[in-house]
């Protein structure tokens, strides 16, 4: 019970916080009695809200006590910013793709330890993969996901197994750290990934790199099939079209190949 009465006080606060941002983000300033009124806080919750909001430099009171918010709430939402703009870039390359396969196509970033998708291109077929955009998906057996690892170095990736266990998803899972490294050094040496009904079963997905001018990986584009619509006669075939696509994207965010 303890437990869940602290919970409720901790999304009290948090709604209270983002209730006076949201007040505050619609005026030039304003005063604690105005704010108080807007956000329906009593002042001396207001003051306090705005005290911790203050000192964390979201907020700012001038000399004639009207509050403010600061440049940093821009700054943090602007971060996000680069992955509006490569979604808006990626989509007509994912659309493409999903067309020419005929499957659904993902695109995901990398967040902490997993992978998020942040764009998804739905097959025509009846029988669809199930997932949506926002969805998090984790590393070591998704096709996406090993892309992210690939690009880890050392140190990184002990830190990774570290805090992930290899728990098995399906009977084909991976579920050590030595066969793990040895996917991980193919991935780096042909340019793409494959879960092979690692995640779910009766599910493969291929994957590649989406590369900005730095030569970093922002993001993955994959293709899923459920296994009875995956063809293994036309797998260099299919494997080629996910790579050019995604070599296609990345030159337009700037990415030259070394020679």
């Amino acid at each position: 019970m303890e437990r869940g009465r602290d919970d409720e006080k901790q999304m009290s606060a948090v709604t209270r916080t983002i209730s006076i941002l949201e007040a505050l983000s619609r005026t030039d300033g304003i005063n604690l009695e105005n704010l108080a009124r807007t956000t329906e806080l009593p002042k001396a919750t207001l003051l306090r809200f705005l005290s911790s909001l203050t000192s964390l430099g979201y907020v700012y009171r001038d000399g004639a006590d009207m509050y403010h918010l600061t440049l940093k709430m821009f700054s943090v939402g602007s971060r996000s910013l680069k992955h509006i703009d490569l979604i808006n870039t990626a989509k007509p390359f994912a659309k493409e793709l999903c067309q020419t396969l005929g499957e659904t196509v993902h695109m995901g970033i990398l967040e902490d330890w997993n992978a998020v998708y942040v764009l998804k291109e739905e097959s025509s077929y009846t029988l669809r993969m199930y997932s949506r955009v926002g969805k998090v998906i984790p590393l070591y057996c998704t096709a996406i996901g090993k892309i992210f690892l690939s690009e880890m170095p050392e140190n990184t990736l002990k830190d990774y197994f570290k805090a992930n266990p290899l728990k098995p998803f399906t009977p084909k899972s991976i579920r050590t750290e030595d066969a793990m490294m040895e996917e991980l050094e193919r991935i780096r040496s042909r340019g793409w990934a494959m879960d092979d009904e690692e995640h779910e079963e009766n599910v493969v997905c291929l994957a590649a790199p989406v590369r900005d001018y730095t030569g970093s990986a922002i993001a993955a584009m994959s293709v899923s099939w459920p296994i009875f619509r995956f063809d293994k006669n036309s797998f260099e075939e299919t494997v080629k079209k996910i790579k050019d696509t995604t070599a296609a994207l990345s030159k337009v965010l700037g990415y030259i190949p070394e020679e």
